[in-house]
């Protein structure tokens, strides 16, 4: 592992090391707070089909406290949680053709509201569109690793981001 002050670079060797990183970001998320106004903040997950997003956006749904099933946005595109007074948006842009599907769909007012987290899948599918992440996870799988082995690269894009890779670190 090794870090700088705006990014963390991880090797997972399976799932369950996936699973602790994003309870670590939700414990360093609860112990550094949320963006200013009361924004909760949007997190870009990328990586290849497979990589583990969203096995690593379940943990971290869990590691913040949701109790129920954590469905893919696969084909919904979007799945809404409610956790303790922040609304929490899953979003997934894998299936989009175009760069502004999203926006025709309403998303661009849904990520940026107040309250909110924004996890977000295949961003780059309306990157141009998009507005900077706090916080970006690319996943990839691990070279000469097993089939579970995971790179993990965070990088922070705002001072929100910046806590919470620094409360990672510290965790």
């Amino acid at each position: 592992m090794y870090a700088t002050l705006s990014s963390l670079h991880l090797n997972l060797p399976d799932e369950t090391a996936t699973a602790a990183l994003a309870s670590r970001l939700a414990r360093a998320m609860q112990a550094t707070g949320t963006g200013e106004g009361g924004r909760g903040g949007v997190i870009h997950l990328s990586g290849p089909l497979g990589a583990g997003k969203t096995h690593f956006t379940r943990a971290l749904l869990r590691a913040l406290g949701h109790t129920g099933r954590v469905r893919s946005p696969s084909f919904t595109l979007m799945e809404p949680y409610e956790l303790d007074g922040l609304d929490v948006h899953h979003f997934d842009f894998y299936r989009f053709t175009g760069r502004e599907e999203w926006r025709e769909a309403g998303f661009d007012e849904m990520i940026a509201a107040p309250g909110t987290l924004s996890l977000i899948e295949w961003p780059e599918m309306a990157a141009q569109s998009l507005q900077t992440p706090d916080l970006t996870l690319q996943l990839a799988h691990l070279a000469g690793g097993d089939g579970d082995a995971r790179d993990a690269h965070l990088q922070a894009h705002s001072a929100l981001g910046q806590r919470w890779l620094q409360g990672l670190r510290d965790a």
